[in-house]
């Protein structure tokens, strides 16, 4: 077993909060409507993408009825359908949509994640279940060597970031906001793909593309990642 293998392992067997292993196997039960013909996951969701990638995404969390169903974070849901929309656009995945885990989605130079990894009541995990999933962040950053910028969606995954890279002071989270680390890595923020900024015009596809056009200009440059 390889070493991303052994982490996504020990993701999916994670049972370290209550409240959200509750909430994530109770969706998986009760499901909704459109969705009743479906075996949902209903377990913690793995980050997944290029071992290789230089741009790492960090998201908040896997959606009730998006990841926590398919098993594949920010798949089979309008958010991750946006993301991966900009992605395809920028050439870094293969196909514009995600549906499920054997839809031949992959992704170049591009690994996509999320600060926790259970379906949240309300898509709110709270500052402790934050926490609890820390490890798992750090474990992949030592994994993903060769990352040079990280593309926050919202201020908890620019939050989640910034603690990993030791950011402080750590600026106020803006959409564009651009951060250097110690590390000689660049913390990139966006709004989250969210339907509730998608919808509302708050996050557009232009303002998305601009974002990993950037990332991707940051991490074309030469410069080593210091340990």
């Amino acid at each position: 077993m390889g070493m991303f293998e052994e982490l996504a392992s020990d993701v999916i067997a994670c049972r370290a909060c209550p409240r959200l292993v509750s909430w994530r196997e109770e969706v998986a039960i009760t499901k909704r409507a459109a969705f009743q013909d479906w075996t949902y996951w209903g377990r913690p969701v793995p980050g997944f993408g290029d071992p290789r990638a230089r741009i790492v995404v960090v998201g908040l969390a896997p959606a009730a009825h998006g990841a926590n169903r398919t098993g594949r974070i920010f798949t089979g849901d309008r958010s991750g359908d946006f993301l991966f929309a900009s992605l395809h656009r920028m050439g870094l995945a293969n196909q514009p949509t995600a549906t499920a885990v054997n839809d031949g989605l992959k992704l170049q130079n591009t690994y996509v994640t999320t600060a926790v990894r259970c379906a949240p009541p309300q898509n709110q995990p709270t500052s402790a279940e934050r926490d609890a999933c820390r490890l798992f962040l750090t474990r992949e950053m030592e994994l993903l060597a060769k990352a040079r910028v990280f593309v926050a969606l919202g201020a908890f995954g620019y939050g989640a970031i910034a603690r990993e890279l030791g950011i402080k002071p750590r600026p106020k989270f803006a959409h564009g906001l651009e951060v250097t680390a110690v590390q000689r890595c660049t913390v990139l923020c966006s709004y989250h793909v969210s339907q509730q900024n998608t919808f509302t015009g708050r996050l557009t596809a232009e303002m998305l593309d601009a974002v990993f056009a950037r990332a991707l200009e940051i991490a074309s440059r030469d410069v080593p990642r210091k340990r």
